[in-house]
Formats: C-alpha cells, sequence, structure tokens
C-alpha cells in the first residue's frame, strides 16, 4: 500500500493573504508530494509500505528513509496547524497551560518566535509537551519529535521554502503572522488531550 499525500484541510487560497496560494502551491503540491512520491519509492516492495508513517519514522535509521517519512508527517502536521480564519491567543485549558508554562500568550509567542529564528539554516519550531510540561523546542532539518518522548502539538515550518515567497528573508514576520493570522488552536487543543 502505497503512502498518499494528505489532502490540505482547506482550498489552496484559503489562507491569503497570510499564507499565499502560491507558497501552497509550490509548498504542499511540490516539496510535500515529493517527500511522499520519494517515500514511495524506497519502501516499494518492502514491508515498511503496509506500516504506519510513524513506524517508519521510529525505525528508520539516519538517512533518505527517515528525512522522507518525517518530512511527510512534519508537513501533514504544519498544514493542519493552520486554519482560515485562524489566530490569536487560545481559551480554556490550553490558555492556562499557556499561560502556567510561559508566563502568559505574548511571552510564549515571543519565546517561539525566539527559536524559530534562532533555528539555523532548515527545521522546524515546536511546541510540545514532555512530562505533562509545555515546551518549545526546534529541530533541526526533518527531525520531528516523534523519535522522542515529547508529545508534538504545535509547529512551524522555517525551511526557507515555507515562508520564501510571501515573506522572503522576514522569517520573524512569517512567525508573528502564522500566530496572528493562521495557528489553528483547535487542532492543538485535540493535541494537548491526546498527550494527557
Amino acid at each position: 500500500m502505497a503512502f498518499e499525500l494528505p489532502p490540505l484541510p482547506y482550498a489552496e487560497d484559503a489562507l491569503e493573504p497570510a499564507y499565499s496560494a502560491r507558497t501552497i502551491s509550490f509548498h504542499y503540491g511540490k516539496h510535500h508530494k515529493t517527500y511522499v512520491d520519494t517515500l514511495n519509492k524506497l519502501t516499494e516492495g518492502t514491508d515498511l509500505a503496509a506500516k504506519p508513517l510513524e513506524d517508519v519514522i521510529r525505525g528508520a535509521a539516519p538517512g533518505p528513509l527517515f528525512n522522507n517519512a518525517a518530512q511527510v508527517w512534519n508537513h501533514t502536521f504544519f498544514w493542519n496547524g493552520m486554519r482560515p480564519g485562524g489566530g490569536g491567543a487560545p481559551t480554556g485549558d490550553l490558555a492556562a497551560r499557556i499561560e502556567a508554562a510561559f508566563g502568559g500568550y505574548d511571552a510564549f509567542v515571543e519565546d517561539f518566535k525566539t527559536a524559530a529564528v534562532g533555528r539555523f539554516g532548515s527545521g522546524w519550531a515546536w511546541l510540545v509537551a514532555d512530562g505533562g510540561a509545555l515546551k518549545i523546542v526546534t529541530t533541526p532539518n526533518a527531525e520531528t519529535p516523534l523519535t522522542t518522548s515529547a508529545t508534538p502539538l504545535l509547529t512551524v515550518d522555517v525551511w526557507e521554502h515555507a515562508y520564501y515567497l510571501d515573506y522572503q528573508n522576514l522569517r520573524p514576520a512569517y512567525v508573528q503572522a502564522f500566530f496572528d493570522k493562521l495557528v489553528n488552536w483547535e487542532f492543538v487543543a485535540r493535541n494537548l488531550s491526546k498527550a494527557g
């Protein structure tokens, strides 16, 4: 059974103007699709082709198989972390947990932005639950918290292909726009409820 490119949870132009249809057409339609296609080539004719994607990631040694499998998962998670009309502060238990962990929503956004901007080169910035605590972590390249004890709650892709068409070299503006206009807090809250 081949791995498939999951459908976007919204239309390609649904996140405009904060995230353009042009960026999504390249980022999702080319980059994400290439990771899926390459993963299928790497697993064709093996028992890995029938395994859940998470199992492939956790069992793969560093190299092409891990890189492509993890990038398929990371990107799918990233798309689901955004929504049309998103952004702004969360509510309920999630808001309280962010307040307790970071001293407030604004402080959380600043800490997250510092981490995302400080990730040298390509990678990801994450909000995770680890041992009951909320933490901000970054990972290089295709690395993912799935290979750790942490539960991913939210990610921002800081590879240049994720933002360069819309924001050029202004990674801080991209991350700020993510929190102001794009973030899907309902998705984050669902992930938090699974983390316990």
